[in-house]
């Protein structure tokens, strides 16, 4: 007998890349975000690690999500209590769909900005952030910018508190009353909790300096 002639279905168009916020208020609402070269959420196990070490820092805390991607972070935190988020980002498709998101949770108390990190900070600031999450595409070597930018122009509280993601093999280069509090690595990603002034967040049991 003839083999049938099986012709094959057209591929269909990939879902949307979606991630789950994984705790407080919007515990298990999905997000999702374009596919843009260099966008990297951070993944559920890290972010569970950083919101333990940041639980007695978010409730009522400003935060400021910078190349803010998938906006993981920025809804993370403003879902366990955090007063505010602005998430900066340069692309605009990027951003579109964070305005999206922030519709569909409702999220009042985001700011949205489309602009280069770097030139945001710039600017002297009005406002004081507690919260400072950074983790831009690893291949444009931001960091060094971004911090500077916080460090000269008045954006941070005292304390503050700011998360850094780099890749393993990155040397960190911080400003001078900035310290590391905690510091971990998952694969080929180092992230570290760091302070400005002397003020320390106490360890859970779950997030010991390591």
């Amino acid at each position: 007998m003839a083999a049938k002639n099986r012709t094959k279905k057209p591929s269909q168009k990939p879902a949307s890349n979606k991630l789950r916020i994984i705790g407080g208020t919007w515990r298990s609402r999905i997000i999702d975000f374009p596919d843009v070269e260099g966008l990297r959420p951070t993944g559920a196990r890290i972010r569970e690690t950083l919101f333990n070490w940041l639980n007695n820092a978010l409730p009522g805390a400003n935060c400021l999500d910078l190349c803010s991607g998938s906006g993981a972070l920025g809804f993370e935190a403003l879902s366990r209590g955090a007063k505010s988020a602005v998430m900066v980002d340069s692309n605009t498709e990027i951003v579109t769909k964070l305005r999206e998101n922030a519709n569909k949770l409702n999220a009042t108390c985001c700011t949205l900005i489309n602009q280069p990190a770097q030139d945001y900070l710039k600017q002297v600031s009005t406002k004081k952030f507690d919260i400072v999450f950074i983790d831009p595409p690893f291949s444009l070597n931001l960091w060094p910018d971004l911090f500077d930018g916080l460090a000269s122009n008045s954006w941070l509280s005292s304390p503050a508190y700011i998360y850094v993601e780099t890749p393993r093999s990155y040397v960190l280069h911080l400003p001078p009353s900035w310290s590391i509090n905690k510091e971990k690595v998952a694969s080929n990603i180092c992230y570290r909790l760091i302070y400005n002034n002397e003020t320390k967040i106490s360890s859970p049991s779950t997030g010991e300096h390591r």
